[in-house]
């Protein structure tokens, strides 16, 4: 006879307690298929909500996805795949999980069903039965069916109270047999769970294997776009998505022009988030290429210093926290470097005191802790001003106190300029004074104001001929070098800080007003015509000295004086408020006005003339032979006859004339700067317009696709234009500073509050004291030019 494993011991109930126990194996029999039952319902719904579970977590990891694509575009397609593979990794593995469980379940049933209770010749067969020696047999296939029936419905480790498929049927049967049975497992040699490691893989243990590699794959991108740093705010919109490029609709409301100047602000960001990313810390930034370059070995924060003011204007905060924390912890001027005295003075040493102004003045203004009154950085800004300004004062050790043209850092030594023999540029030795009179207002220190007042003083005693300067100037003499006069590069910013000196100080220094009455009139008497065809004004040029041919050249630097010209009529104020001031408008003002108008209507032009529709570097035009003076009879052309339905062959376009190698267009903001001084002062919504096709312009044909930001171009007179790979620090610093504060309101730095110096960072107007005044006094004035040098 076959001997039967038997587990439950029924053979001995069966021959000692006789029908009784048929009883008992009947209900055994009910009681397994009822659990088998309950254990396929359970598997049923436990499967379910697997899979409901990991459809919910599927959803979530596809909306966290989904936020991801929003930071970058570029990522959207990767992470959606990873999703998707993710996905199906999941339900491949819940599939094979639930197969699994099914295959058990099915063998488990087919277990219990065949544990039938044996037929009566059965039964009297099995009197010789003895229970085996070694109990129980691992080798049996019945027992491994029980193995793989079981380890599929263990369990959890540390679970309390059953718990599982299986638990609680387990108790059931195992309490009927075993009523005195209080811990044990019904098989005490099949515990619960396995140990560590043992058996095989759970299917919640590969959901979470699954999820897992889920979860590291959409990390994984969000960390190679960017989206863990520190300061992660990158500007991804592409320029396809700016739609208000092609809109003609004009401004007809407060409102309308506040959203214009939220365009501003993206593209400020756009600019700042591509040098942050790309180039941080560097002083030069290629958007095209994606590259940085240092002019010192440890960096000068030449874009980050130049830019922070108008990131705080624009309220930027992370963006002014991240350029702080650089400037406290990188930022070092021990450096054997050789800088240029002027160009570190506007942009670097401006940059920092107008952050100082206003962190303090305006603490509203893209806020941090660590600027406020008694914090420990408090002073940051200043005490790296007045670091950096000690070092620069040794370009003012020359025997006739005009600057050096550079200075070494790390030395404290003023170096002369390698060309020109030596000499510095009139612009550059007189474009110092705002910044260095308001730091000694700042720290006392007359020393800052003495020096650099002395400059003026010794350029005016060489007494130029109706107040106009030569381009260059002699450290070693104090005398000019060469005649050549014009207010282009080397001699724009001289007329500029004249007029701005005397507001600076809320006109208590009149000695700088007379100066610029002076070159108004020697400007108008030597260098102001009008075009051939149009009539157009324009500021020309003397190469030769006032004696010498007017030359009709006009560098985009020189549109700067329509607007300071107008600041210098109204001293500030806007027109209406000027004419209404007792004893204050006349003739004079009245007719500066009407040339601020007329200049900054050709500037204008220059921008209309070129076929993307911004400026190029230096523009000609056409004059008569014998140019007409500004005091001849004059009607300026309309506004509209820039839009001469003739297009390229409209008469105004006669008088204009852009060489090949002058049409680059640097992103100046000259033009702009104008504009935003015509608007404040004049009220004109025209200028205002005029700025919004401008930067309409800017971003259309400057823009860097994949997130560069803007570039500089090579020919702007082409479309598409031939970029040059390079953003000029002066593009955030001043050109998109321009155009948000054009588009603002009036309240934002009023002009009669404020001054900016010529890297359009604003200081303060203040009141001198006892110690910080002007100091000297012009010479009589002579008839006579002044020889050169």
């Amino acid at each position: 006879m076959n001997r039967v494993r038997d587990p439950f011991n029924l053979h001995n109930l069966t021959l000692n307690r006789g029908p009784g126990t048929i009883a008992a194996i009947n209900i055994l029999r009910a009681t397994a298929t009822t659990a088998a039952t309950e254990f396929r319902d359970r598997a049923e719904k436990a499967a379910a909500s697997a899979a409901q579970q990991a459809v919910e977590t599927a959803a979530k990891a596809a909306e966290f996805a989904e936020q991801a694509a929003e930071r970058t575009r570029d990522a959207v397609g990767a992470v959606a795949e990873a999703a998707e593979a993710a996905a199906k990794e999941v339900e491949r593995a819940l599939d094979q999980a639930a197969f699994q469980s099914q295959s058990d379940l099915e063998q488990g049933v087919l277990l219990l069903a065949a544990e039938e209770p044996p037929e009566e010749e059965d039964i009297e067969d099995m009197a010789s039965f003895s229970i085996p020696r070694h109990v129980p047999s691992f080798t049996d296939p019945v027992r491994q069916a029980e193995d793989r029936l079981w380890a599929a419905t263990r369990q959890r480790a540390g679970q309390a109270g059953g718990g599982g498929v299986l638990g609680g049927v387990q108790d059931k049967v195992g309490g009927f047999l075993n009523p005195d049975r209080t811990s044990l497992p019904m098989y005490k040699d099949k515990p619960y769970g396995y140990g560590p490691g043992g058996g095989r893989p759970r299917p919640l243990l590969r959901k979470k294997r699954v999820l897992g590699f889920l979860t590291l794959v959409v990390l994984g991108l969000l960390w190679f776009t960017g989206f863990f740093d520190e300061h992660h705010e990158r500007a991804v919109a592409k320029l396809g998505d700016w739609g208000w490029l092609s809109s003609d609709t004009k401004a007809r409301s407060k409102a309308d022009w506040l959203r214009r100047r939220e365009r501003v602000v993206e593209a400020m960001e756009l600019s700042w988030d591509a040098y942050e990313r790309y180039a941080w810390g560097y002083d030069e930034f290629h958007p095209v290429s994606k590259t940085g370059r240092h002019m010192a070995p440890k960096g000068l924060g030449w874009i980050i210093i130049d830019s922070l003011d108008t990131l705080m204007i624009m309220n930027l905060t992370s963006r002014v926290t991240h350029a702080r924390e650089w400037i406290s912890r990188s930022l070092t001027w021990d450096q054997d470097q050789d800088v240029n005295t002027f160009e570190t003075t506007i942009r670097m040493l401006g940059g920092l005191l107008s952050a100082y102004y206003l962190s303090t003045e305006y603490p509203n203004l893209a806020p941090i802790n660590d600027d406020d009154i008694g914090a420990p950085g408090e002073d940051l800004y200043l005490e790296k001003a007045r670091d950096l300004a000690d070092r620069l004062m040794s370009a003012f050790d020359t025997p006739s106190g005009i600057p050096y043209a550079s200075v070494n850092l790390g030395k404290f030594q003023g170096l002369p300029s390698h060309a020109d023999n030596g000499a510095s540029s009139t612009a550059e030795a007189t474009t110092l004074q705002l910044e260095f009179k308001y730091l000694a207002n700042l720290t006392g220190e007359k020393d800052f104001w003495d020096r650099s007042e002395k400059v003026m003083q010794v350029l005016d005693d060489n007494q130029a001929p109706d107040g106009l300067v030569p381009i260059y100037i002699q450290p070693a003499t104090g005398h000019f070098h060469t005649s050549n006069i014009r207010l282009g590069s080397r001699g724009d910013s001289y007329y500029e800080y004249l007029i701005k000196q005397y507001l600076q100080t809320k006109k208590a220094e009149p000695i700088y007003q007379d100066m610029w009455d002076d070159a108004l009139k020697g400007i108008r008497k030597h260098l102001v015509t009008y075009t051939e065809n149009s009539g157009f004004t324009i500021v020309g040029e003397r190469p030769n000295g006032l004696k010498g041919n007017l030359s009709p050249k006009m560098d985009h630097l020189v549109c700067f004086l329509p607007g300071t010209i107008a600041l210098a009529a109204t001293e500030g104020l806007s027109e209406r408020e000027a004419r209404k001031k007792p004893g204050f408008w006349n003739k004079q003002r009245e007719a500066d006005m009407k040339l601020a108008r007329e200049l900054m209507q050709t500037c204008w032009g220059m921008y209309r003339y070129m076929a993307t529709g911004l400026a190029a570097e230096i523009t000609y035009f056409k004059i008569p032979s014998d140019p007409a003076p500004e005091s001849a009879s004059h009607t300026s052309p309309p506004d509209s006859i820039f839009d001469d339905p003739a297009g390229p062959d409209a008469t105004w376009r006669k008088d204009y004339e852009v060489h090949h190698f002058d049409a680059h267009n640097l992103q100046r903001p000259e033009t702009v700067e104008s504009l935003f001084y015509m608007y404040r002062i004049t009220g004109d919504v025209k200028y205002r317009e005029w700025g919004w096709e401008m930067f309409k312009s800017f971003v259309n044909y400057t823009a860097v696709e994949d997130g560069g930001g803007f570039t500089s171009l090579s020919n702007a007179n082409v479309i598409p234009p031939v970029t040059k790979d390079n953003m000029e620090s002066f593009w955030m610093a001043e050109t998109l500073k321009y155009f948000y504060l054009l588009f603002s309101p009036e309240d934002l730095l009023p002009l009669d509050k404020v001054v900016f110096n010529t890297e359009a960072h604003p200081l303060p107007v203040f009141e001198v004291g006892r110690l910080l005044k002007t100091g000297w006094e012009r010479k009589p004035r002579s008839s006579a030019e002044t020889k050169s040098a």
